[in-house]
């Protein structure tokens, strides 16, 4: 968002910052600025979206053996 876009619709942003708690990034030129609440609510866990990291089943990691690729002495 721009300070423009934040100038003309500042008392929209402001009230979902407050209600929501998430912050709001305002780009001026090369740097960012973040609009948060005093109270600094961060997000939790559960409010962020889930992402698939692996591309096998955790069991899978589990049972893998390095030994053919990894030794002590480096």
């Amino acid at each position: 968002m721009t300070p423009t876009e934040l100038r003309n619709d500042i008392y929209r942003v402001l009230d979902d910052v407050l209600r929501s708690g998430i912050p709001q990034e305002i780009i001026r030129g090369s740097q960012t600025l973040l609009l948060v609440p005093a109270e600094g609510r961060r997000l939790r866990l559960e409010d962020l979206p889930r992402r698939e990291a692996l591309a096998c089943s955790p069991d899978e990691l589990v049972a893998t053996h390095w030994d053919h690729e990894w030794s002590a002495e480096g």
